[in-house]
């Protein structure tokens, strides 16, 4: 098969150039064209659920709020491992799905589980799902350093909350943007009971009036 095949190379020279440079061609336009990623991703098709019970002890996330969900997210379809880790004030659920499950349909089944939860969470329990990004998605690092020592950590941590994030948040291919350390900006009002008696205001009606204009009221 060999002897024959060079043997009609050898009698066919210009059917052969003419072969070997359309090879050529479509090894080139190939290698241009092919998506390749400097890191595979390999990871598993999971989805995380993150929920926070400020001031809690481990020991209380993982009876009243990882157990719930863990057990309410098992026996999912195409589910293969449910893996729960409560720490202090935060817990985190992990849902590992079979390989090949599209990633936007496994964060439905997920929300489909956590929306039958009804009461069996803790009052002021909200879940979330994490990010739709895969476990090797962390890809870039950056920090804000004031060289003038006139910027704050407080002025630079909302620097990065209500302007960086967002401008960030808005390229292509970006999932999320996480912010650690420095210090978060807070109001905090401070109360006159006298003041409030003479005017027959009472501390409700305040709290009331602030969620109204959409504070948060600690």
């Amino acid at each position: 098969m060999i002897a024959r095949l060079i043997a009609w190379c050898a009698h066919n020279r210009a059917a052969t150039l003419l072969l070997v440079g359309l090879a050529t061609a479509a090894g080139v336009w190939s290698l241009k064209n092919t998506a390749l990623d400097a890191i595979p991703d390999l990871s598993e098709v999971q989805v995380v659920v993150y929920s926070e019970w400020m001031g809690r002890a481990p020991d209380l996330l993982e009876d009243n709020v990882t157990y719930p969900i863990v057990t309410s997210l098992l026996g999912s379809p195409r589910v293969t491992a449910v893996r729960g880790q409560s720490m202090f004030g935060m817990s985190f659920v992990t849902v590992i799905f079979e390989d090949g499950t599209d990633l936007y349909w496994a964060r439905s089944r997920v929300l489909e589980k956590l929306s039958s939860l009804g009461g069996k969470l803790p009052q002021g329990v909200t879940p979330i799902l994490g990010p739709d990004a895969t476990g090797v998605g962390w890809v870039y690092e950056y920090a804000l350093r004031d060289t003038s020592g006139r910027v704050s950590l407080q002025e630079m941590q909302s620097l990065q909350d209500w302007t960086l994030r967002y401008a960030l948040q808005s390229l292509p291919g970006v999932a999320e943007v996480a912010s650690v350390g420095g210090f978060v900006k807070e109001y905090q009002i401070a109360l006159d009971p006298d003041r409030l008696a003479a005017l027959g205001v009472t501390l409700k009606q305040v709290v009331d009036a602030v969620r109204a204009s959409n504070g948060d009221v600690g």
